[in-house]
């Protein structure tokens, strides 16, 4: 059975990296010893070892242990034999690229479907959808394609941002960009703002976290959920 927290951020304003989701991961994780880190969308560039640090630290706290995926030889082999999974933020392109290149999103697709437990963060979350075209992340390097895990029926847009009232900024915002991606695109989009996440438990979708989500859905206007919402609709 699929068990998956698509989450937006891993660190929400005013606490530590993965401090909000704790008592969730908790369970999520509840029968797993090590995790494997996918630290590949390096972000602000940092090293893969840099960045395993920091989860490991986080997972330390709830009496788990954290090795990275470029500590072993074939990613692959890493990841059919993983307990749980965790791929972090950074850079989408990057991260995808780099799955592409270590044949290691078919891996984690079968794993995640054989009912190894999967979080997801930012740009770890984008790879849970159908592509990703709907990050937010510059394209600073090439991936063979953008079509991504699948996991779930639609496309995320985490770090979702409304319109500021009275700002004179004049560029796109969020939804300008979404409603452009479904001038060529039909599948829904889920907006998640920072600090909600999507759970899946086998064929079941729940918006969870504080705040609301915002869905677009080609031809119609977008509309807000709240959370705790089931999202069998979606699919």
């Amino acid at each position: 059975m699929k068990s998956i927290i698509i989450a937006s951020t891993s660190t929400i304003h005013g606490s530590g990296y993965l401090e909000y989701l704790l008592d969730e991961l908790k369970i999520h994780f509840k029968s797993v010893n090590e995790i494997l880190f996918i630290p590949y969308a390096r972000p602000g560039g940092i090293s893969h070892d840099d960045y395993t640090a920091i989860a490991s630290k986080a997972f330390k706290s709830i009496g788990k242990t954290v090795k990275g995926v470029h500590q072993f030889e074939n990613a692959e082999d890493a990841i059919k034999n993983a307990e749980g999974i965790f791929v972090g933020g950074g850079n989408t392109f990057v991260l995808v690229s780099q799955l592409y290149k270590k044949k290691a999103l078919a891996a984690i697709k079968t794993a995640v479907n054989n009912g190894t437990p999967y979080l997801g963060t930012s740009a770890g979350s984008n790879i849970c959808g159908l592509t990703m075209n709907t990050t937010n992340d510059m394209p600073i390097m090439y991936p063979p394609s953008f079509k991504t895990l699948g996991l779930v029926p639609f496309n995320i847009n985490p770090h979702y941002l409304d319109p500021i009232v009275g700002s004179k900024h004049m560029g796109e915002t969020r939804e300008t960009r979404i409603k452009e991606f479904h001038a060529f695109n039909t599948q829904p989009v889920i907006g998640l703002r920072e600090g909600s996440w999507v759970a899946v438990e086998g064929k079941k979708l729940t918006l969870k976290g504080t705040l609301d989500a915002r869905i677009f859905e080609y031809g119609r206007v977008p509309y807000e959920i709240g959370t705790n919402t089931d999202l069998e609709f979606l699919k």
